[in-house]
């Protein structure tokens, strides 16, 4: 198997009103959230530009480039991408790490009348931890209970996969994917510095 990129116009135009809204009210949760963190508690939460993100979803969702409307967001956070893509018709999940986070996504997603559903635990399932060697000292790539069976889903269930890989996991989480996701599923990575990118597996 290999992953196709896929050419995705990120038109931010495309954001609605309400997503805006909603953008806004996620920056002030964010920021709060952020601001009673202690200095010295780890923090593993780093948002993406969620307009251009928006605007994947848009185009993905508007040319019917996935095989179906199921969505999942791999260490899902504020849950915000989750809950932005049930406004374009995704049946979507969050899978979070940090119980609090998933709360906190929970409270999100309810306060805007968005029907993501959360799991805590890793994305990465029980039988796939090997995958992960090859940076073993990552603070982000969390093994663990996998969050799957909360969901009562299967990792190949799944028709698009968003995640915000880390610096230096990027190979690892697409291989991941690979591994892990049924044919034809999208993968939609956030690279920071503007940089989105959408791939298929073939």
């Amino acid at each position: 198997m290999a992953l196709k990129e896929l050419s995705v116009p990120i038109d931010v135009s495309v954001v609605p009103a309400d997503v805006r809204a909603l953008l806004l009210d996620a920056d002030e949760r964010i920021d709060r959230h952020i601001h009673d963190q202690s200095a010295n508690s780890p923090f593993g939460f780093v948002p993406s530009d969620f307009e251009r993100v928006y605007a994947a979803l848009w185009h993905i969702n508007e040319y019917r480039l996935a095989p179906g409307p199921t969505l999942i967001e791999w260490g899902s956070g504020f849950g915000i991408v989750a809950a932005m893509a049930t406004g374009l018709d995704f049946e979507a999940y969050g899978i979070e790490i940090d119980h609090g986070l998933v709360e906190a996504a929970e409270a999100f997603s309810a306060d805007h009348e968005r029907p993501a559903v959360f799991a805590r635990g890793s994305f990465i399932p029980t039988d796939c931890e090997e995958l992960t060697d090859a940076i073993p000292d990552s603070n982000w790539l969390t093994t663990g209970p996998s969050g799957y069976p909360e969901l009562g889903l299967e990792p190949d269930d799944f028709d698009v996969v968003y995640v915000y890989p880390w610096p230096g996991e990027e190979d690892v989480v697409s291989g991941l994917f690979e591994h892990i996701s049924a044919e034809g599923t999208l993968l939609v990575t956030y690279h920071g510095m503007e940089d989105i990118r959408v791939r298929r597996k073939t």
